[in-house]
């Protein structure tokens, strides 16, 4: 009988710790989305993606840097 309820406590625990590791991507650190990047940071990761070229890159760094 007093195994019933702290079974249930044990169950919801290992649950909110599953959702909180999961959330942290697999014990990494936090997404992405949720840190603080700079601007110059984000046009970095998206010239090494690709999805500016150069000539984008270089334009949109001196304005940044203004």
């Amino acid at each position: 009988m007093f195994f019933g309820p702290l079974l249930w406590i044990a169950l919801i625990a290992a649950i909110i710790f599953l959702v909180a590791y999961a959330a942290r991507g697999q014990g990494g650190e936090w997404p992405a989305r949720l840190s603080r990047s700079t601007p110059l940071e984000i046009l970095k990761e998206r010239y090494a993606r690709g999805e500016i070229d150069k000539k984008e890159f270089e334009e949109i760094k001196r304005t940044l840097e203004k």
